[in-house]
């Protein structure tokens, strides 16, 4: 007989089971069942863990509150399933006949709960499924920090710790830079020492980081260095650090959490820094990571006020455009507020606590619908479940919306894009943005790039669009073999080279890292001036 804790929760086609649900607490082994007689079947008797049946899914307030150990309700019949809310179809395209209908379509409400979902008995604020997944054991009370290792200078030497107060000083930025150029050459080691410390000194924060540590042990680590790093620039650190601080808020990151991480960030760079490590340089370090960790905690404090920590979303299309590209749509079960241009991290019920990003394929839609281009990759854990595993009534986990990668359409600049393959995302949903602006007597080109003609999956939506306006231009790059008509040939930033300059533009830039570089350094030279060049690299954020 299976175990009966394999059966217990079911979230659409492809869902994990109970066991691969974070922070659901482990149910004991029931006895083995003496087999049922073959000639007479008696009707099934409900057995002592079966919960009361719910009442009908009215809404949130009509919900019982869950028990732990939490078990998912199970109905003595399906619930009725009314019809899908989806949008109105669109214009068809190959290999796409019914997608959904643009931002200029009319769009029925929204609806935020998952009342129509297939793959689903109930979910909803309260419901069995939100518990188990929100659900984790009581965080126990930090304790003291370790006090930092002995270092290699006289106890007279030592920094006086109040003086770590004090923002930090151009000298503190040499002594950092300086440390930074001995320790990133053997990163890994002190990223693993790094970690070793964290975990045996605090065990209870290893529940907030997924099992395998392998692309999570240089992410943290890389992204404290480099905001030590850019300590000298005010503003582009509190950007960069505000969303760092809201996005940890997924992980179920605490303010008592980041003095740990600290302490333990000064001994492993204390251990690898080797000569270049004393107590001025100690002092440097700890003044840096009090001003990130402050950044941090005051974004995620007030982020806090207005918006969940994640949300939940019910995947209610699946479409593969091409062998390794799905664009999945998704209904997320609250208000979720972004803007074109900017991406968003997720986490799917088969890989727990392990988060990638994806831009939004749409400008926000009235309807409330999410939908992302995601590409499978190899070895991604991520990008293949949601490409060949997930399918509608899964639910998926997003953290808030991020990036820069934004346009004051009221300016009414030019604008020029530049995508290549799944970066073609966050392009169309600039483009629909400045569809419902009306243009505003602007101009806007895209140079859309892949290697093969397949892979412009979205080409004849941006030609429809191009067709309905005179002041968008798109212009598709091919960089592999293949006939295509009306197709420029070459790597794209040569391409959008040759059509130069673009002196006056305000430019964007999305799709694989390399691209993305060498794009910017071919609109460098082509006069237009850095401070409007925009870009992400969520190709790079995303992989996996």
């Amino acid at each position: 007989m299976k175990s009966r804790r394999t059966l217990l929760i079911r979230t659409g086609h492809g869902s994990a089971g109970v066991a691969a649900v974070p922070g659901l607490a482990e149910l004991p082994e029931l006895p083995e069942l003496p087999p049922e007689p073959v000639a007479a079947q008696p009707a099934r008797q409900p057995m002592p863990l079966d919960p009361p049946d719910l009442p009908p899914a009215d809404g949130a307030a009509a919900l019982p509150q869950a028990v732990h150990p939490v078990i998912p309700a199970r109905p003595a019949q399906p619930p009725a399933v009314p019809a899908p809310s989806y949008p109105e179809p669109g214009h068809p395209h190959p290999g796409h006949p019914e997608p959904f209908a643009t931002t200029t379509g009319v769009a029925p409400a929204f609806q935020p709960l998952f009342a129509d979902a297939p793959g689903l008995n109930w979910a909803g604020p309260g419901d069995s499924w939100s518990e188990a997944w929100a659900h984790r054991p009581a965080v126990p009370a930090l304790p003291p920090a370790p006090q930092p290792a002995p270092l290699s200078v006289p106890p007279a030497a030592q920094p006086d710790l109040s003086a770590a107060e004090l923002p930090p000083t151009p000298r503190d930025i040499e002594l950092i830079r300086a440390s930074l150029a001995v320790v990133e050459p053997v990163a890994d080691r002190a990223t693993a020492h790094f970690y070793a410390l964290l975990f045996l000194h605090h065990p209870e924060v290893r529940s907030l980081f997924p099992a395998a540590m392998d692309v999570q042990r240089d992410r943290l680590f890389r992204a404290l260095l480099a905001a030590a790093r850019g300590a000298e620039d005010p503003v582009a650190l509190r950007t960069r650090l505000g969303e760092l601080g809201r996005g940890h808020r997924r992980y179920g990151t605490l303010t008592g959490h980041y003095p740990p991480v600290g302490e333990c960030l000064v001994q492993a760079l204390a251990r690898y820094a080797g000569a270049r490590w004393d107590a001025d340089t100690e002092l440097a370090w700890r003044r840096v990571y009090r001003l990130i960790s402050t950044i941090m905690i005051e974004a995620a404090e007030e982020a806090a006020r207005t918006s969940p920590p994640w949300w939940q979303g019910e995947v209610v299309r699946h479409e593969r455009r091409t062998r390794d590209v799905a664009v999945i749509t998704v209904r997320p079960d609250q208000a979720y507020r972004y803007r074109a241009g900017q991406y968003c991290s997720l986490e799917t019920p088969w890989w727990p606590r392990v988060w990638r990003h994806y831009s939004f394929a749409t400008a926000p839609r009235p309807d409330g619908l999410l939908t992302f281009h995601v590409k499978a990759v190899p070895a991604g854990w991520v990008s293949n479940a949601l490409v060949h595993r997930a399918a509608p009534g899964d639910v998926l986990r997003l953290g808030p919306a991020a990036g820069a990668m934004t346009v004051d359409h009221a300016l009414g600049a030019d604008l020029l894009c530049l995508a290549g393959g799944t970066g073609i995302a966050p392009i169309r949903a600039l483009v629909e943005e400045a569809v419902e602006y009306g243009g505003r007597g602007r101009s806007v080109e895209v140079f859309y790039g892949a290697r093969g003609a397949a892979e412009l999956y979205e080409l004849d939506g941006l030609r429809e669009l191009a067709a309905r306006h005179p002041w968008l231009a798109v212009r598709p790059v091919l960089s592999g073999s293949g006939p295509a008509e009306g197709v420029l040939t070459g790597e794209l930033p040569e391409v959008v080279g040759r059509f130069g300059p673009w002196t006056g533009r305000e430019a964007v830039l999305s799709g694989p890292p390399a691209m993305v570089r060498r794009g910017v350094g071919v609109l460098l030279r082509a006069g237009v001036p850095a401070e409007r060049i925009r870009h992400d690299l969520v190709g790079e954020l995303a992989a996996g």
